[in-house]
């Protein structure tokens, strides 16, 4: 657009405006400006009613303004709190359900882990269980020989019977608890069964221990116990022991424990010692050649007690050997085990 300017030199003079003119100028700018000010008043008060919502530009020009009643923003921030509100209790409920969620999940893999460990032990149970009914088996196979009056109570005093039934069916499978308790049951009850046995033991070994069981000497057998040919006289005699080849001077190792009740002459048996193992077992050793203990001494098992010889009712060195039981004489090839 092109605009020209022009000099006051060359512009027409402008009429000078009189008294009357000048002062309806000035009425008519007043009244205007009083008419002015209080729509501006008015509209000021309407303003303050609203509130508007502007868009500008990143260089400042507005682009877009929308004008909002105020009890309509007032309940849109009242709905945009509440919202807020119930979003944040939502996402904290969320929150919790899923850590719960994840409980759960670890919660199940333990559970089933343990549900395979009591399944496992179940099983385990039920095979000890049989495995104590063979014991049952075996101790009474041990108690047999003994006899009755030395097997465990619990044993003697078990009394079954009865006819059977097959009204039941298939037999109630046992819970893990019950199973638990009969094998508690049968733990004791064999418990009991092999602290008798132990006793027994025990008494068994004692008596074992005072048994002449071993060889006084080593050699073979010259004359077995029972009858024979006299080698004194004509006919047979009975022999009371057995005679034992050894050579003069021969250790003689006392067979098991006992008391020394005689050591020196006996009559047909020479030199002799007799040996008490208690339980009214003794032991007699003849033709001895020296003896190396003396009456009321008390020897182990495998004690030097002599030395073999020749001396009494003998043709040549050997050990008489006799085992007597309440003063009877027995063969002692039944207590030679060792």
């Amino acid at each position: 657009m092109l605009t020209t300017r022009t000099s006051s030199a060359d512009a027409p003079p402008r009429p000078a405006l009189g008294p009357a003119k000048s002062g309806l100028l000035a009425r008519s700018v007043s009244g205007a400006l009083a008419g002015a000010a209080p729509r501006r008043r008015r509209s000021g008060v309407d303003r303050r009613r609203q509130f508007s919502l502007l868009i500008v530009r990143g260089d400042g020009e507005r682009v877009l303004r929308f004008n909002f009643p105020r009890p309509a923003a007032v309940g849109v921030g009242v709905a945009l709190a509440v919202i807020v509100s119930i979003t944040g209790i939502l996402l904290g409920d969320w929150v919790k359900l899923r850590e719960l969620t994840r409980e759960a999940v670890t919660f199940s893999e333990q559970i089933q882990q343990q549900r395979v460990t009591i399944n496992t032990f179940d099983r385990r149970v039920a095979e000890l269980r049989q495995e104590v009914s063979g014991w049952r088996e075996l101790h009474a196979k041990i108690w047999e020989p003994l006899g009755p009056e030395l097997a465990p109570t619990a044993a003697r005093d078990r009394g079954i019977g009865g006819g059977t039934s097959t009204a039941g069916g298939v037999p109630k499978r046992l819970s893990p608890v019950e199973e638990l308790n009969g094998l508690g049951d049968s733990v004791k009850e064999q418990t009991e069964s092999l602290r008798a046995l132990e006793r027994l033991m025990a008494r068994a070994g004692r008596m074992l221990a005072s048994l002449p069981t071993r060889w006084p000497v080593r050699g073979s057998v010259n004359s077995e116990y029972g009858n024979r040919q006299s080698p004194w006289q004509e006919g047979r005699e009975f022999h009371s022991g057995i005679d034992i080849r050894a050579g003069s001077g021969t250790p003689i190792y006392a067979p098991a424990a006992g008391t020394v009740v005689h050591a020196g002459i006996a009559q047909d048996y020479g030199t002799a010692i007799v040996l008490d193992h208690g339980q009214d077992i003794r032991s007699l050793y003849g033709h001895l050649s020296k003896v190396s203990v003396q009456p009321g001494q008390r020897v182990v098992r495998g004690t030097v007690i002599g030395f073999t010889g020749n001396t009494g009712r003998s043709s040549g060195p050997h050990l008489h050997y006799e085992i007597m039981v309440k003063g009877q004489a027995v063969n002692p090839r039944a207590y030679l085990w060792d």
